[in-house]
């Protein structure tokens, strides 16, 4: 979310700085003597059909360049499927933090014999380094002979070669380019809360995978499994050899490679690994309003209304931390949000067909009298200090506890505030959650602050909080944790070596809050299970984002939850989605929201992501956020959201606005099965729902780099207008057949650049891919619920052999079990179109859904059925036709 700009000014003056030698990426491998490091030796190597193994030993005298040389290692080496390669180099002793399973579970090692592997582990025992090949074009993937391996207590170095100029993306999560710069650029990896979203910088998310696509020798990925914070270079040297190089401050090597070698298949072994995407309900691609700053329940339910009367359809109302009782978690403002007008607001939108999400964080304010805090704190749930007291900090309400994820009791204690708050009879019966500030992000700006020192900024109407270690205010002495709790986990087991320099390591991680633990948790806190935050700090939001999926469940175990979370780990998105957090309404923040889209969907496998529509920070004006209303309807989620300080930015603010929003949404909601059954494979194939360019031409190398188009599903290329205050529009067509979308007029791509000029700020150019078939409501609705009622019309885009396929899937749009479903196939050759698959779904009234209209574009003469439009080049065959078992005709 937010940070009030008083926040802000303290944050500045309160933070370390980052050094003077952060401001050069490689500056930061500078200051260990590593020339000195002597490598490993491997010995006792054991293989078997399926696997390898062997000991890794310092090969000299340590050279103790960022901290203590670990002496004995293990190598790991996995064929676990046919494109699947399991590399793990951990220490001999298992103290080294490794990712626990719970928060990120191991995929299946089937064991794959690796005669019959795309990929080939090959070994050199001394000086130990190791290379990955593609066995079908001898396509070295990964090669570490450059450098010596280096593994220490507190820093890992692995550097592998990479082609000339390489195209790699991912890496996320970061506003940088979406093929990744190669000049010796470096990408942070450590959750912080992130303003403005600055470039090249930590952002809220760790996911450390890479796509590197070589044309058409191929595409492969590599995951590295770690959770402590990294640097990551790209690298060139004088010589112009090139490397990508891992610097992190703990944990293990632990790497799958992933071997394509389309870039389709990547995204697919990535989600075997990492986790395919949650499905999420139907109403979740309507668009969404919210605004931090909403003053009462009346001024929600007025905007609600506002867009009714301006004609604009509004599917989701959201509420910010205005609603809560002094902003404290699980509580309602008594006088501006009462409970009862909540309840009364909720069920008005359901009756309306609208749904209605609510923000929480992290940090639960730490006073006897909240209720959350007091039942939180007796089970045990939070961080502990070092004298065993609820670790405090500070967020929106004041003083707060952090409650600690890896706890079981935690999971219980949730839970049970979620039952209790959000319950359909008594409380706020509300359909998504909304959870925010979770890297954790913290107001007190180094682990040496007092969390309510005098002077602080006010939070208003916030009581004082105590010092740690003091009583807390209305509880007795004896009021701590005590033995009826359950143990702390007593193993140390790959939980993390002890005594490390929690602070300051003398490597250090970039990061534009300052040092380590500005802003943040501090990273000597222990976890339940005995790890520290140091390791387990890019997984806090991660964790409460899985809980609270766990919780949503929990209250509505029949329907799919919708989870929004800031903070995110690798594997995130198998149960919550994410949006790109707090950007500002700035012309560079729009086009930004398309590069970030691209790798979200196709490299992190977390489909259902967008951006904060017309900007969240600073004032938006009308034809920025007329361009971002048109934008915006072709992602995932669409969401208006701004800050409290902004002027508001609804889209019935301005009058081109509204006109943008009307034909956006009029738009997307036409198409908005089409994206479903997009998502629905996407959940069970891991083929993206939006698709890069060079995703469907992997050998036109002008794709590569193409970061302000996309392919909304596989068949819809979008180009939108993308220069400031511009009507012009210069965008590229590969070398194929294509539709404009508006006019059905037929293009042939010539593998160039084509610029459309007198582009209005109502106006998107949209093209279909010839050879595909997209399925489209006839009408558009004000809601879901309305539109899913509205017929079909099945549009048919031919390719120059007359050939286009597509698929419709049809659900109930809600329930996680759907016992009756379609998976609809359509065909179109020779003329002949032929409509097959399951048609288990009958409609949401129980009779079979209907298509009223087929249309045939790019169509020179009239056919045996349909009316032939000359002017458009299409035929337009009328009738109704049902969804409840195979059809076709011949045009």
């Amino acid at each position: 979310m937010k940070l009030f700009g008083v926040l802000l000014s303290l944050a500045g003056l309160l933070s370390a700085a980052p050094t003077p030698q952060n401001k050069h990426p490689l500056a930061l491998r500078d200051g260990g003597n590593l020339t000195a490091c002597p490598g490993y030796a491997a010995s006792n190597v054991v293989k078997t059909d399926s696997s390898l193994t062997a000991d890794l030993t310092l090969a000299g005298e340590p050279c103790n360049s960022y901290s203590e040389d670990i002496k004995n290692l293990k190598l790991l080496v996995e064929y676990q499927s046919v494109d699947r390669l399991h590399v793990k180099i951990y220490d001999a002793d298992l103290k080294v933090f490794q990712v626990q399973e719970e928060a990120f579970p191991r995929p299946e090692n089937g064991k794959t014999n690796s005669a019959d592997a795309a990929l080939e582990f090959n070994i050199v025992e001394k000086p130990f380094s190791f290379t990955i090949k593609r066995k079908e074009n001898d396509e070295v993937l990964f090669d570490t002979s450059s450098s010596q391996l280096i593994f220490q207590t507190q820093y890992v170095q692995l550097r592998t070669s990479l082609p000339k100029d390489p195209h790699l993306y991912g890496l996320g999560e970061h506003s940088d380019p979406f093929k990744l710069p190669t000049d010796n650029y470096r990408r942070s990896l450590l959750n912080s809360e992130s303003p403005n979203i600055p470039f090249n910088s930590n952002l809220y998310g760790t996911h450390p995978v890479y796509f590197e696509h070589r044309g058409g020798k191929g595409t492969h990925g590599v995951f590295l499994l770690n959770s402590t914070p990294m640097n990551i270079f790209i690298l060139r040297d004088d010589a112009g050899n090139q490397s990508l190089e891992y610097d992190t401050i703990g944990g293990v090597l632990d790497f799958y490679f992933l071997a394509g070698s389309k870039p389709h298949e990547v995204s697919k072994q990535y989600a075997d690994v990492a986790g395919y995407s949650a499905m999420f309900p139907y109403w979740t691609f309507g668009f969404h309003q919210c605004k931090y700053g909403y003053w009462d329940v009346n001024m929600v339910a007025e905007v609600v209304g506002n867009y009714s009367t301006a004609g604009i359809p509004l599917e989701v109302m959201w509420t910010d931390i205005d609603y809560m009782d002094l902003r404290q978690d699980f509580t309602t403002d008594p006088e501006r949000f009462p409970i009862d007008k909540m309840r009364e607001l909720v069920s008005t939108l359901h009756e309306r067909g609208q749904r209605y999400v609510l923000i929480l964080d992290p940090g639960v304010h730490a006073v006897a009298e909240q209720a959350s805090y007091a039942r939180g704190h007796e089970q045990g749930v939070f961080l502990k200090a070092a004298d065993g007291s609820d670790l405090l900090g500070v967020q929106w309400p004041g003083s707060v506890a952090w409650p600690d994820w890896f706890a079981p009791q935690t999971t219980e204690w949730w839970i049970d505030e979620f039952r209790r708050f959000f319950n359909p009879e008594t409380g706020i019966n509300l359909d998504g959650i909304w959870v925010d500030m979770n890297e954790a992000s913290n107001f007190c700006p180094n682990p040496n602050c007092d969390p309510y020192p005098e002077g602080n900024p006010p939070i208003p109407q916030n009581p004082p909080r105590p010092n740690t270690g003091r009583p807390i205010p209305g509880f007795p002495a004896s009021f701590q944790p005590t033995s009826n709790l359950k143990a702390r986990a007593d193993t140390n087991q790959s939980k993390g070596i002890p005594g490390r320099e929690w602070f300051n390591p003398k490597y250090s991680v970039y990061n534009h809050r300052g040092g380590l633990s500005d802003f943040t948790i501090p990273m000597n806190t222990t976890n339940y299970d005995g790890t520290k935050q140091y390791d387990t700090h890019n997984m806090y939001g991660h964790m409460m984002a899985l809980t609270t999926h766990d919780a949503m469940i929990d209250r509505r175990p029949e329907l799919r939850p919708m989870v929004l979370t800031r903070s995110t780990f690798a594997g995130t998105g198998r149960k919550v989605t994410h949006w790109f957090g707090d950007n500002k309404s700035a012309w560079e923040d729009y086009r930004i929201t398309i590069r970030q889209m691209l790798a979200w969907v196709a490299m992190h496998q977390m489909p259902m992501v967008g951006s904060d529509v017309c900007g969240f920070n600073e004032n938006t004006e009308e034809r920025l956020c007329a361009r971002w209303a048109m934008l915006g309807a072709f992602q995932p989620f669409y969401r208006n959201h701004a800050e409290q300080s902004t002027i508001q930015q609804e889209f019935y603010q301005w009058p081109l606005v509204t006109e943008a929003a009307k034909k956006a949404i009029d738009t997307r909601y036409k198409l908005m099965d089409y994206i479903y059954t997009a998502l629905y494979y996407q959940t069970k194939t891991g083929k993206p729902m939006i698709n890069p360019l060079f995703y469907l031409y992997p050998e036109d190398a002008n794709t590569f780099a193409i970061q302000e188009q996309w392919f909304y599903g596989d068949a819809l290329l979008i180009s939108p207008v993308t220069t400031d205050y511009s009507t012009e529009v210069t965008y590229y067509l590969p070398n194929d057949t294509f539709y404009d979308y508006w006019t059905g007029s037929k293009i042939q791509g010539q593998g160039a650049n084509v610029t459309e000029t007198n582009v209005n700020y109502t106006s998107i150019p949209i093209h279909i891919r010839a050879g595909t078939i997209i399925p489209t409501r006839l009408h558009s609705a004000n809601t879901t619920a309305e539109l899913r009622k509205q017929p079909f019309t099945i549009i048919i885009a031919p390719s120059d052999a007359g050939k286009a396929t597509g698929r419709l899937y049809l659900d109930e749009g809600e329930k996680i079990a759907q016992p009756d479903v379609s998976e609809i196939d359509f065909s179109f050759d020779g003329g002949k179109l032929s409509v097959d698959g399951s048609f288990g779904y009958k409609g949401d009234g129980g009779e079979s859904i209907t298509v009223e209209r087929v249309v045939v574009l790019g169509q020179e003469k009239e056919g045996k059925v349909g009316t032939w439009d000359e002017g458009r080049k299409e035929v337009v065959v009328e009738g109704e036709w049902r969804f409840d078992g195979a059809w076709g005709f011949e045009l």
